[in-house]
């Protein structure tokens, strides 16, 4: 007679699965946090407090969700006290020295660290790009990619620390959170993009779509550049009265997660329509490729009809670049969606991306209007940011509930997702060149 022996396997407790490594990581959070509150308490009000208190076990929490996390965040924190160290003179923080002691002045000053940020990104398209068309070492080229997005992202978030600091040694009344402006800002997008970028390509285990995520990072960084050199935006400026709100600090990041994502599923959508239309001949048929190119190009013409200042030979640079990109992916479009992951891993892709920012894109819209009433006494006033923000949250929207309600898939909700970087993008930064408002201290 056979026995059946039954096993009964109970699942393990969220806490006993963490590792030492994970233990280490919370306590030196718990620790660097409960020094920031004494450190710095004179220079937080209650609500800042409260954010400092409340960013505790939400970083505890994302480090143990996902251990890579973890590490990025002790080696940003590592570096950035370096950074601060490397400023003291014996009297306190001395400014100055960014110019004068070597690991400032050529890796861990705020300029330093996003100059080298902007480097790597582009150094990690090429390598995803090489990966894509390398025979036998493609696995390779786009590991060195993926490294270096990684650690791309560890400087920008270096930079962002050490600028935070830098601003209080302009002035106690200037130090603010770096999220206050066209560039600041276009930092945190470059990092925020290609941060959930990593995320997903190691859940799905491929590195075939960093080649056209890391194009719209780079294309973030070329601005960002050119905004640079020509408005001098890397120097630290004081807020405008309206930004000196404790609610900025929970209000941009949030919208700046909308931002990334939604681009993020972009370019998913577009490697969607390149995989599904690989053979086709026809001219009418590979519009995806048309539009990217519309996209990539469409910068130059817009700053040279605006007539912006040092726009010319820079944007003939960026428009020639763009054109020799999309003639390259429509000449091996074939040999590109063979290294693609199949239509349906895509497809899922786009939709966590845009679920995941619309969620944030809502709360961000929430606390955008709460921050309105407070400064200028109503939550809503048909700003045109507000507006085109508000167009925005409808086009994710009614794309998620035609994806959850009536099983929207495929071409049409790629398409969607492509055009929702046009929309998104006007509202990011079409808004501030052509419209002028409540938000206009972000104009060029």
């Amino acid at each position: 007679m056979n026995t059946a022996t039954t096993t009964l396997t109970l699942n393990e407790g969220y806490f006993s699965r963490r590792n030492w490594f994970d233990w280490l990581f919370a306590l030196l959070v718990v620790a660097g946090g409960l020094f920031a509150l004494q450190r710095y308490a004179a220079f937080m009000d209650g609500y800042e407090k409260g954010i400092l208190l409340c960013a505790i076990p939400s970083l505890i929490w994302l480090g143990w969700f996902w251990r890579p996390l973890a590490a990025l965040m002790l080696a940003v924190a590592a570096f950035s006290l370096l950074a601060l160290g490397l400023y003291q003179d014996g009297d306190g923080g001395n400014l100055a020295r960014a110019d004068t002691v070597f690991g400032l002045k050529y890796f861990l000053s705020s300029q330093s660290a996003i100059l080298w940020m902007s480097m790597l990104f582009f150094m990690s398209t090429l390598f995803y790009w090489i990966g894509m068309f390398t025979r036998g070492q493609g696995d390779v080229m786009a590991l060195v990619g993926s490294r270096l997005a990684w650690l791309a992202v560890a400087l920008a978030l270096i930079g962002t620390m050490v600028r935070w600091y830098e601003s209080y040694l302009v002035g106690a009344d200037v130090g603010h959170i770096p999220v206050s402006n066209l560039y600041e800002v276009f930092v945190m997008f470059c990092w925020m993009t290609a941060l959930f970028y990593l995320y997903y390509e190691k859940q799905y285990e491929t590195r075939a779509l960093g080649a056209f995520v890391m194009l719209v990072v780079s294309a973030a960084v070329g601005f960002l550049l050119w905004y640079a050199v020509v408005r001098e935006a890397h120097q630290i400026q004081p807020l405008v009265p309206a930004l000196k709100s404790w609610w900025m600090k929970l209000h941009v990041p949030a919208n700046f997660i909308g931002y990334g994502t939604f681009a993020l599923s972009a370019m998913v959508a577009f490697a969607y329509l390149i995989k599904q239309q690989a053979g086709e001949t026809r001219w009418y048929k590979l519009a995806p490729l048309w539009i990217l190119g519309m996209v990539l190009c469409f910068e130059p013409i817009v700053f040279r009809q605006k007539g912006v200042e040092g726009g010319s030979s820079y944007w003939m640079v960026y428009f020639g670049i763009s054109a020799l990109i999309v003639g390259g992916i429509l000449l091996a479009r074939q040999r590109i969606a063979a290294q693609l992951p199949r239509l349906e891993i895509l497809d899922d892709l786009m939709y966590k991306a845009i679920a995941v920012g619309f969620a944030f894109f809502t709360i961000a819209t929430v606390l955008g209007a709460l921050w309105a009433a407070e400064a200028w006494g109503g939550y809503w006033s048909w700003d045109p940011k507000e507006t085109w923000a508000l167009i925005v949250w409808l086009n994710y929207a009614a794309w998620l509930h035609m994806r959850l309600v009536k099983g929207l898939r495929g071409t049409i909700s790629a398409w969607w997702a492509l055009t929702g970087l046009v929309v998104t993008t006007f509202a990011f930064l079409g808004v501030n060149m052509f419209l002028s408002g409540l938000h206009s201290y972000g104009t060029l």
